[in-house]
């Protein structure tokens, strides 16, 4: 049974779409046949996401990332080696985004009404879902491409809603995944420039000391797009479990990621096999269950699979083929005690209550 609608709360569709050069509105088949043979990233020939995988999945609203890091000479990291570089980048996302609108494929969510809109457009039955668009909400995952404050407002202007100042390594506004130490001072003007916009926060990626400082600055709403527990698979990039009450108290939503690195210990980029491993989507719900015990309740997780994002097949669930096999979770969680209530809010309610309040 399908279920009424998904919400994802993290895809990275145009750096897809630019830096990976998929067509996104062909079926991953047919993605996956046209990249057969080639050798240039781990992934090729192993993807997961298009738009029509999506409307078959009914995941009819995602969060899609603009992404695009600075890097100065002595990274080993992938990126840009000017922030201006960084936002020319952001902006050719940008524009795959208005011609993916152009051609009635996907449609911007900015605000309450044009929640309700899409919601009521996934909602009617006269339509069939390959002719539904996917609603997408903008957010940008690492601040480095702000060359300054003043392009955080052009940016809200073209429909940034949410915003991860830190991603990995070092970071002009927060230092991520595997750094350690505080927000920068252009960090804390961007926290509170972000509040002033009534912007959403995504902690993800930051670090430990980011994260409280983030935390204690920002006064709005705040979610973690796509994490998991870091009392199951011990890592930095993971949520400790003082983070997770404090997102809690806040009435914050995790979205629960499918990267295998992040489900299982011990995982090998490039080396571990996941059937090997026995990395299936049980894994995730084990990382909800630890959630949901500390809250009490079913009302802080979700999904934010990250699918695609710099992994395929390759390092994601072993039962899991596209992403729009996820509404195969849901006989899972049932199993796991589940009920009907508790998998539409990971499903859609979460998420659609936590813009509804942050938007209202």
């Amino acid at each position: 049974m399908q279920p009424t609608l998904i919400i994802d709360a993290h895809l990275d569709l145009a750096m897809n779409a630019l830096e990976w050069n998929r067509d996104l509105k062909q079926p991953v088949h047919a993605i996956r046949e046209r990249e057969n043979g080639w050798n240039d990233k781990l992934d090729r020939g192993k993807g997961m996401v298009s738009l029509p995988e999506l409307r078959k999945g009914r995941i009819g609203l995602v969060v899609a990332t603009q992404i695009a890091r600075y890097v100065d000479r002595n990274s080993t990291l992938p990126g840009w080696h000017s922030p201006e570089q960084a936002w020319a980048q952001t902006q050719g996302q940008l524009a795959w985004y208005k011609a993916m609108e152009a051609e009635e494929e996907m449609v911007q969510i900015r605000d309450l009404a044009a929640l309700e809109a899409q919601l009521a457009h996934w909602k009617d039955n006269k339509l069939p879902d390959e002719k539904k668009k996917i609603g997408y909400i903008l957010s940008l995952e690492g601040a480095d491409s702000l060359i300054d404050l003043s392009y955080l407002e052009k940016a809200y202007a073209n429909g940034l809603r949410a915003l991860g100042p830190a991603h990995y390594g070092p970071g002009r506004y927060a230092p991520g995944t595997g750094m350690e130490g505080p927000l920068t001072g252009m960090g804390k003007s961007l926290i509170r420039e972000m509040d002033r916009l009534r912007m959403i926060l995504d902690v993800t990626h930051l670090t430990d000391e980011g994260f409280f400082q983030a935390m204690d600055l920002f006064k709005g709403p705040v979610w973690a797009s796509h994490h998991n527990t870091r009392v199951l698979v011990p890592h930095q990039r993971q949520l400790a479990d003082d983070q997770i009450k404090l997102l809690i108290n806040r009435d914050a939503v995790i979205g629960g990621v499918l990267d295998a690195w992040m489900l299982k210990t011990h995982w090998q980029r490039g080396v571990s096999d996941p059937a090997r491993e026995g990395v299936t989507l049980e894994k995730l719900i084990d990382h909800y269950d630890h959630i949901c015990q500390l809250a009490g309740n079913s009302l802080h997780i979700a999904i934010g699979s990250d699918l695609d994002g710099m992994f395929g097949k390759e390092q994601a669930p072993c039962d899991l083929d596209t992403i729009a096999n996820l509404p195969s979770l849901a006989p899972l969680l049932q199993k796991r005690g589940y009920g009907q209530e508790d998998i539409e809010n990971i499903f859609y309610r979460n998420w659609l209550r936590f813009l509804r309040k942050a938007w209202a």
